[in-house]
């Protein structure tokens, strides 16, 4: 997304630029009212960016301060600014310091001219996105993971009882669900839902409800 009132004080020929590199990396442009001058949703991540497409030094009061509203709304924010000459380079560096602004917080990134910054912007979000997307990976394969190790503990307790195996505690995790549904489970219903004969039901049955049972020693 661009926004319109920085696109509209921008060089034609830049806006072509972008659109045209834009397209040829298959993103799709809207042009918005919005707060910063860019946002780019990549891998379920929206990246925000001000862009200063040439440093004025005269204009570093508005900057900074702009700066530093939108740090406040945007978690992941960019400040991408164009110093194509020493001067501006030092003007930049000096204004950095004098107004107070945190190292990372948010990040700079000075670049040559407008063309190179686009880029900048646009490999930013990609990276951010690829990490993004990898971080969901992997709190995905910890989920399954998780989920494995709780089956495994809830087939041990399961074929704990004399008589049941995996196989029995797999149709009583699908027919019935949890350790304590089935404890709570008539032998009529395990009978209904599962294809365990009587006896294996009648021994789930004592096995969670007479102490008894589930206290004596057991031998396989």
């Amino acid at each position: 997304m661009m926004s319109t009132a920085w696109r509209d004080k921008q060089d034609h020929h830049l806006i072509n630029f972008i659109g045209a590199f834009l397209a040829a990396n298959l993103y799709r442009l809207n042009f918005l009212s919005i707060s910063p001058d860019f946002i780019f949703n990549n891998g379920g991540l929206s990246v925000a960016f001000i862009f200063e497409t040439s440093w004025d030094c005269g204009n570093a009061a508005a900057v900074f301060s702009r700066v530093n509203a939108l740090k406040r709304q945007f978690k992941n924010i960019y400040v991408v600014v164009a110093v194509p000459t020493v001067e501006q380079i030092e003007s930049f560096n000096q204004s950095y310091f004098k107004y107070g602004m945190e190292l990372g917080c948010p990040a700079f990134v000075p670049v040559n001219d407008p063309e190179m910054g686009f880029e900048m912007m646009l490999k930013i979000a990609h990276a951010r996105g690829v990490c993004k997307q990898q971080d969901i990976s992997s709190t995905m394969r910890n989920e399954r993971e998780q989920a494995v190790q709780c089956m495994d503990a809830y087939v041990r307790v399961l074929t704990s009882i004399p008589g049941i195996d995996d196989h029995d505690a797999n149709m009583l995790a699908q027919a019935i669900g949890s350790i304590e549904a089935i404890a709570k489970a008539s032998e009529s219903s395990i009978l209904e839902s599962t294809d365990l004969s009587r006896d294996k039901a009648e021994t789930i049955i004592r096995f969670f409800r007479d102490p008894q049972f589930y206290l004596s020693p057991k031998i396989n």
